[in-house]
């Protein structure tokens, strides 16, 4: 990883600029290049290598498949997502309920939206919708771990809530720890004319999963939009109806 001053920049990208991966059980938009979708100038910004907006069907999800050297946050909008791994974790994610799970030197795990089954009613037809983000580690080869932590109580006090972070100024925060020192994932839950100011830093990637806001300077964002700032921050966002963002700060970005 490289730490610089880059050119200040505010680019934004629009939802329906995002590749789609839409099968049978699975919609998914990838902001990043992803798995067949690849373009060499979308590749990453910052740290951040993945932002995927999935929303997979009931009693459906992804099987057991491998991961490695990478920091995987998982930030669930609606209903509810079965995670099991290979180092024997497991556990519900829900809404308000943050996950990490460092893949380091490798590890195997599925997702499913299989939540009717552990309430042992019958079949719903309750889609999950999550975000998938995925940023480097400081270093290659760490221990595989997972974390998930509750943090719903601080998103309803307001404000932009640290959601993982792996900077030393969030030491002691309510949040999931990830193995990056230079980065960062917040959230907030907006009403109408209710506003967060975000942070500077070298590279900031915000994310609008659900809802409208207006950017400082910017305009109008709608769900699935997201922007790419560099060498910049301390724009407002404010909510024109009721919405969620995410903002990832990152003190440094991919060697190129």
């Amino acid at each position: 990883m490289t730490v610089f001053p880059p050119t200040p920049t505010v680019d934004v990208r629009r939802a329906d600029e995002r590749s789609v991966t839409d099968i049978a059980w699975l919609d998914s938009k990838h902001s990043f290049s992803f798995g067949g979708h690849y373009d060499a100038g979308n590749t990453h910004h910052g740290v951040l290598l993945v932002n995927n907006d999935d929303i997979v069907r009931p009693g459906s999800g992804f099987d057991t498949h491998p991961h490695r050297d990478m920091e995987i946050v998982t930030w669930v909008l609606q209903g509810s997502l079965v995670h099991q791994d290979s180092e024997g974790h497991n556990g519900v994610i829900y809404p308000g309920l943050a996950q990490r799970m460092s893949a380091g030197t490798g590890i195997m795990h599925s997702e499913k939206n299989d939540s009717w089954r552990l309430r042992g009613d019958a079949p719903h037809d309750e889609p999950v919708h999550f975000v998938q983000m995925w940023v480097v580690p400081d270093e290659p080869g760490i221990a595989p771990g997972y974390e998930q932590l509750e943090i719903e109580g601080e998103l309803l006090a307001g404000g932009l809530v640290p959601v993982a972070s792996g900077m030393a100024k969030h030491d002691g925060a309510s949040a999931i720890r990830i193995k990056n020192r230079y980065a960062a994932l917040h959230a907030a839950r907006l009403r109408p004319g209710q506003s967060v100011e975000l942070p500077e830093a070298p590279f900031l990637h915000l994310f609008v999963p659900r809802g409208a806001v207006t950017l400082e300077g910017a305009g109008a964002l709608g769900t699935g939009d997201a922007v790419r700032f560099t060498a910049t921050g301390g724009q407002r966002v404010t909510a024109t109806e009721p919405a969620e963002i995410l903002v990832w700060e990152m003190h440094a970005a991919i060697a190129a």
